[in-house]
């Protein structure tokens, strides 16, 4: 991954991680997506891929979790903050299968 893109990737998980989670998407489930299982599933594979590329199955895990919140995100409101929290996981998701996808070249 280039260099201003690996600090992006670092900028975001930096607010994600002091970020609350909102709690009114707790017991959450938007078209069949529990919203804290995608939560931790993108997180986990953010943060794996910050130490080093990801592995087949992590890749795979984040593709569809990246495919299910850019599916849902249209349908999430701004209450408590959803939209922004579930659009920097959106975004760091993106950026982190890019890292996969460039170190496979």
């Amino acid at each position: 991954m280039s260099e201003p893109r690996l600090n992006l990737l670092s900028q975001l998980w930096e607010e994600h991680i002091r970020a609350p989670f909102p709690p009114h998407m707790r017991r959450r489930e938007i078209e069949g997506e529990d919203m804290v299982l995608l939560d931790t599933a993108i997180a986990g594979c953010v943060s794996s891929s910050l130490s080093g590329p990801l592995d087949e199955r992590r890749h795979k895990i984040l593709l569809g979790c990246l495919a299910a919140v850019e599916r849902i995100l249209p349908l999430i409101g701004d209450e408590g903050g959803a939209f922004e929290y579930y659009e920097r996981l959106r975004k760091m998701a993106a950026l982190a299968a890019e890292t996969r996808n460039a170190d496979a070249r």
